[in-house]
């Protein structure tokens, strides 16, 4: 699929890869120090994650982790974004552990591309019979507010190497070799909080495959 250059305009700022756990993943025999993002371990409690107050059930089941290594920005804005940008892809894992392509997890965290980006991953998995299985690492975080001084633009770097499909019916975990196929670069554009929503809301997304620069 044919790669566009990021830029700061709505418009423009398409999806141009897709996540799919059947073409990543990575062989047992890979010990951590072999895979950059995998030696830390700063992982997210999957298993029994919610947002708090009115948000929704974020819950991952215990075979499937998502660990954020990032590290917590001074700004307090800045601090919002990267926390609601990671709650975006807890409800895009929560959606396709559910096989619901309107779960409504995604749908607090997300509108616009961003939105129809997940459900098109749920929608895959779906018509696919897989589910997730292993732990997927981000890290490499970077937040900019754009010039226009209210959306902010989220980038990080994903390894998944150690996250694969397994297949519903069998329970056939599909596991692949680590490669450049297993590093993702994604860049979400947030918007803040509006009207009664309290939360900053992923409104397009970019994500590109074999990202040399998450390997490096």
């Amino acid at each position: 699929m044919a790669r566009r250059a990021l830029t700061t305009t709505t418009a423009a700022f398409a999806t141009t890869a897709a996540l799919l756990l059947t073409a990543c993943g990575g062989s047992d025999d890979k010990s951590s120090d072999d895979i950059k993002g995998a030696d830390k371990g700063s992982s997210s409690p999957s298993a029994s994650a919610t947002t708090g107050g009115d948000g929704p059930d974020l819950g991952l089941p215990k075979d499937v982790d998502l660990v954020f290594d990032f590290d917590k920005p001074s700004d307090a804005k800045h601090s919002a974004a990267l926390a609601d940008a990671q709650n975006y892809l807890r409800a895009m894992y929560h959606g396709i552990v559910a096989q619901d392509p309107d779960d409504p997890a995604y749908q607090y965290y997300s509108g616009g591309q961003a939105a129809q980006y997940v459900k098109s991953q749920i929608e895959a998995s779906v018509k696919g019979g897989w589910t997730p299985f292993g732990t997927e690492r981000y890290y490499d975080e970077d937040v900019t507010t754009l010039s226009d001084g209210k959306r902010t633009l989220v980038t990080f770097c994903s390894n998944q190497a150690k996250i694969y499909s397994k297949d519903i019916k069998s329970g056939k975990v599909n596991r692949t070799e680590e490669s450049l196929n297993s590093y993702l670069k994604f860049r979400l554009l947030m918007l803040p909080p509006s009207g009664s929503s309290q939360v900053w809301k992923a409104q397009t997304t970019e994500v590109v495959g074999k990202a040399k620069e998450c390997r490096a």
